[in-house]
């Protein structure tokens, strides 16, 4: 009986004495717990709250009446989508344009923290770091300000050395075919400092016994790279590729809206560019809603199948 009662009464003494420890916790290191505060408060107000219009997807809505719509309409927004030739086009854009932007961005990083660790320089170093890094902090409108005259046809730098060489220019942000390129190369130019600073951060953990044992066996700089290096920052890589994978759908849009125009559709219009034509231009925020919901299943399913694929088989995981 004594058994019983004792067995009864373990996981509430435990979660208590786990609370207790937490609790303890928190008033020890108040100030860093503190820091939580604001990140708390943003993604509350603006990730966390708007949720609940996603409502309107199912419901009637016009601006100026209920906030959640007039009328249940059930699935009728998403049967609108479904049959609609448009969105198809906008869904297979931004299925390329996100695919070719992981494939071509995503090993960049990599390959320049790479490269930087195995400068001995230490000042040039940290000059190549700030350079790299500076992008990163540009606003959109000034890097879309910076495209459009590089890429001008007629004093753009580009096209200057074209009709040098070639004596033809080229309209680039006017045909189809060059956006991709433009878009993935932009942002490869932009992220590519700011991305790798958490494979540097990965290199710097490694431990400097195991190249040195490496050295012993008569490992040359590339095989203590290919051997050391890489496996020691391969879970990093892991996860960063996992949420990659999850945020595909999530194409840049303020770059997109700002270099896109109505002769680049068939190539640069994406599911953000024409919700956003879709719910502020026409009005119809419904069919938006619907657009937009559907999207983040698309990223909820691809995230959690990419966690479950890297955990199956590599071994590493988000959870």
């Amino acid at each position: 009986m004594k058994a019983e009662v004792y067995s009864a009464t373990r996981p509430r003494s435990t979660r208590y004495v786990i609370l207790r420890k937490n609790l303890t916790a928190v008033k020890k290191d108040w100030q860093l717990y503190s820091l939580l505060i604001l990140p708390v408060i943003y993604y509350v107000i603006f990730r966390y709250i708007p949720m609940f219009g996603n409502v309107i997807a199912f419901r009637k809505f016009y601006p100026g009446g209920p906030v959640y719509g007039t009328e249940w309409v059930g699935l009728r927004y998403f049967k609108m989508f479904w049959t609609d030739p448009t969105f198809w086009q906008v869904f297979k854009n931004t299925i390329i344009l996100s695919v070719e932007y992981l494939v071509f961005s995503f090993p960049f990083p990599i390959v320049f923290a790479l490269l930087l660790n195995e400068l001995r320089n230490q000042l040039f170093k940290r000059f190549v770091q700030t350079v790299s890094y500076l992008p990163h902090f540009l606003s959109m409108v000034i890097v879309a300000g910076m495209i459009m005259e590089i890429l001008s046809p007629s004093t753009g730098v580009v096209n200057m050395v074209l009709k040098h060489f070639t004596g033809k220019t080229i309209n680039f942000l006017a045909e189809p075919q060059w956006f991709r390129t433009i878009y993935i190369v932009s942002g490869i130019w932009q992220q590519m400092g700011w991305n790798a600073i958490l494979y540097l951060a990965a290199l710097a953990n490694i431990n400097p016994e195991l190249y040195e044992a490496a050295i012993i066996d008569g490992a040359n700089r590339w095989q203590q790279t290919l051997h050391v290096t890489i496996p020691g920052i391969m879970p990093t890589i892991m996860i960063l590729l996992i949420l990659n994978i999850g945020g595909l759908m999530s194409v840049g849009f303020e770059k997109i809206l700002l270099l896109y125009n109505p002769l680049t559709y068939s190539t640069a219009d994406v599911i953000s560019t024409y919700l956003y034509r879709m719910g502020l231009e026409s009005n119809n925020f419904s069919y938006a809603a619907a657009i937009g919901l559907f999207e983040s299943v698309i990223g909820l399913i691809l995230l959690s199948t990419a966690n479950y694929i890297s955990r199956r088989f590599a071994d590493m995981s988000l959870w």
